[in-house]
């Protein structure tokens, strides 16, 4: 040591120390360096086959799959996700676009699904292949309303009773073309084995189309002794026609019900007591065909591209329930069907979800 120079002791055991601190920290970048580029080679890769636009099928002006395809589009774009267009569609037209790669999806029914991959109802000769159930959205009932002085007079306390009775009375159901229709349609095909038009007008009544409000005011003015039609569990305009007069809601037997699920995936759902003053608290529910609102996808979409839709969708969704209540009604239990075929990115989004 030169004369000067000032001892400091522990000098080496110091360097040593650095030492180690440089490389405990040079080892930290190397491995966030590779989990980044592990990361990123990873994302590159789902994103292989990714269109850049989206074309999502929504349904008729004014109704709610139009406003919740406008929402659903907006949130994917929003997310990330490719750009997403939404336009007007229908049940039936969405399927079959979807399947010829006119859209990419779009809103239906499951059950509509399940008549497309036979080729049967609506879709006779054009059985689909590429069109797949992405997600079950929410619930749809089938609700058949009878005037209570009909049901009384004759005996009636099913949809089943109904059939039996080879009865003649005015029925109405929603237009040809729409859900509604479809269900009833297959109901009667499926479940009782016959033309329900043709069928009621032979037993001496009649069959005529309407909508919500001009069924309900049919069956109010006496013009109708049952209007049939789906719609969501809590149904105003069901309490609309309660409001009017007094009525009766038919249940339908389980051997219909079951026939019917094994031909097109519905399921049994039942009216609980207490929501409906036909259906007040003490009484039996009330046994209906079950149905889903639900998002049909081109089945050749990238599995990874169809597992983030769902994501955004389960992780957004109190914001599509602002633009639709019933998306409230959205759960992991729910959104995949086990009886129509389904997008393996679905599957392997929804199971995972608790």
């Amino acid at each position: 040591m030169s004369q000067g120079e000032i001892p400091f002791k522990g000098i080496g055991k110091g360097k040593g120390r650095l030492r180690k601190s440089f490389r405990s920290v040079a080892l930290f970048l190397t491995l966030a360096c590779v989990l980044t580029a592990g990361t990123a080679g990873a994302a590159e890769v789902d994103r292989t086959g990714w269109p850049g636009q989206l074309r999502f099928m929504a349904g008729p002006p004014g109704g709610n799959w139009l406003a919740l395809g406008m929402a659903l589009s907006e949130m994917w774009t929003g997310a990330g996700l490719p750009q997403t267009t939404s336009g007007s569609g229908g049940g039936v037209s969405n399927i079959l676009n979807a399947h010829t790669r006119r859209g990419d999806l779009g809103f239906s029914v499951t059950s509509l699904l399940g008549a497309a991959v036979k080729g049967e109802a609506d879709f006779e000769g054009h059985a689909v292949s590429n069109a797949v159930l992405m997600a079950n959205l929410y619930t749809q009932y089938t609700y058949f309303i009878m005037r209570k002085d009909f049901a009384v007079k004759n005996g009636v306390r099913s949809v089943d009773d109904i059939v039996a009775r080879k009865l003649p009375m005015r029925f109405a159901t929603l237009k040809p073309g729409t859900s509604s229709e479809f269900v009833i349609r297959a109901l009667f095909a499926k479940g009782f084995g016959f033309d329900y038009k043709k069928t009621f007008t032979e037993w001496g009544g009649s069959v005529e189309y309407a909508s919500y409000e001009g069924g309900a005011d049919l069956l109010s003015d006496n013009h109708l002794d049952c209007f049939a039609f789906s719609v969501g569990k809590i149904a105003p305009v069901v309490m609309n026609i309660e409001s009017q007069l007094d009525v009766v809601l038919l249940p339908v037997g389980q051997d219909a019900l079951d026939r019917l699920s094994d031909a097109y995936g519905t399921t049994t759902f039942t009216i609980d007591p207490g929501i409906y003053r036909s259906v007040p608290e003490g009484a039996e529910p009330v046994k209906v065909v079950g149905d889903y609102t639900c998002l049909v996808v081109r089945r050749d979409l990238p599995d990874f591209l169809v597992y983030e839709l769902n994501k955004a969708i389960w992780e957004h969704r109190d914001g599509l329930i602002a633009a639709v209540k019933d998306v409230r009604e959205l759960a992991p239990a729910m959104a995949i069907s086990g009886k129509v075929p389904t997008h393996p990115g679905s599957l392997s989004y929804w199971s995972g979800v608790r």
